[in-house]
């Protein structure tokens, strides 16, 4: 229930419900919307109108807008009492490269009239970079290696500057996404095409969450934890990627892939997934359970994929 000292005081009525604006409805959106379903008001910028009908069925009121035109963007100001971001820097060549613009369109269309009460910013584990295997906590400073991380970090310093504007900003930093409903959100496509890992002396830590449980965090972080702060939401494995991939093969009944070296995985593999493997860290999650007192329901990817073991009749990868 709202105290008499926040945004939603002041209001008739029938606006005194809570109201949430999820940008970047996509996957991890919907699976917000549906917790919070019955419980606030929600609203959705797309910028697709082809969109509007199934935002619609979801539960979403839709606003069509688009994070690249923000003249379009007015329309959000005063619109939200929370704001849940979880839309990708747009990929940006030229001097500006390191840049998201969106971020900023955003931040400043919300700043034209009543703040929200909150935004959280869904940004990445890979604003650290290398960080040569080490456990680490979100106190480490930020280096990151590639452009798509840099402009993660420059979204994260403008919500920081949000945020002194008075609206509570929570950066959730995020590694590799799983989930069996999720497009792309498993190795089974990487297993079935033999796709080779590296070895155990090149090889790197990974980290993951599980699309239900990253949800659930974005939910948790839209109430929960102090302002202008950042949040792991990882789980508790530590995994080589190599090893979660075996991990994968074993628990569908699969060979497991190759193992070779760094030097030929340089000639033998997408640039797309080179970059993950040039990157090693262990994401300490103390402060995500902490703070936004989130309860993992799966722990561990090993209890996260085990839903995804064959059947008896041998079926469980197609």
């Amino acid at each position: 229930m709202p105290s008499i000292n926040s945004p939603l005081g002041a209001r008739p009525a029938r606006f005194r419900r809570e109201r949430v604006l999820v940008v970047g409805c996509g996957d991890v959106g919907l699976r917000a919307a549906r917790l919070l379903r019955g419980r606030v008001r929600l609203v959705a910028l797309t910028s697709s109108p082809e969109r509007v009908p199934a935002l619609r069925q979801a539960g979403l009121t839709p606003v069509v807008a688009d994070l690249d035109a923000s003249a379009s963007l007015r329309r959000l100001s005063g619109l939200a009492t929370r704001v849940l971001h979880l839309a990708p820097p747009a990929r940006v060549e030229g001097a500006r490269w390191w840049r998201d613009a969106r971020t900023l369109a955003l931040a400043r269309a919300l700043r034209l009239r009543t703040l929200p009460a909150a935004l959280v910013y869904a940004s990445t584990s890979g604003v650290y970079g290398d960080c040569g295997g080490a456990r680490i906590t979100e106190t480490r400073p930020l280096r990151p290696d590639t452009p798509r991380a840099h402009r993660r970090v420059d979204a994260e310093r403008t919500v920081r500057w949000l945020g002194r504007a008075g609206i509570a900003v929570r950066i959730l930093r995020i590694p590799g996404i799983y989930a069996p409903d999720r497009e792309g959100g498993t190795p089974r496509e990487r297993l079935k095409k033999g796709t080779p890992v590296l070895r155990a002396e090149d090889d790197v830590y990974t980290n993951h969450i599980h699309a239900d449980d990253l949800a659930r965090a974005c939910v948790a972080a839209l109430w929960r934890g102090g302002p202008q702060r950042a949040f792991h939401v990882s789980d508790d494995s530590e995994l080589k990627m190599g090893d979660y991939v075996d991990l994968a093969a074993d628990l569908y009944g699969v060979a497991r892939p190759p193992r070779i070296a760094r030097d030929a995985a340089q000639a033998q593999l997408p640039l797309s997934l080179l970059s993950f493997m040039g990157e090693s860290r262990r994401l300490d999650n103390t402060r995500m359970k902490r703070e936004l007192r989130l309860r993992l329901r799966h722990p561990t990817v090993a209890a996260g994929l085990s839903a995804l073991a064959p059947s008896p009749s041998g079926r469980g990868l197609e």
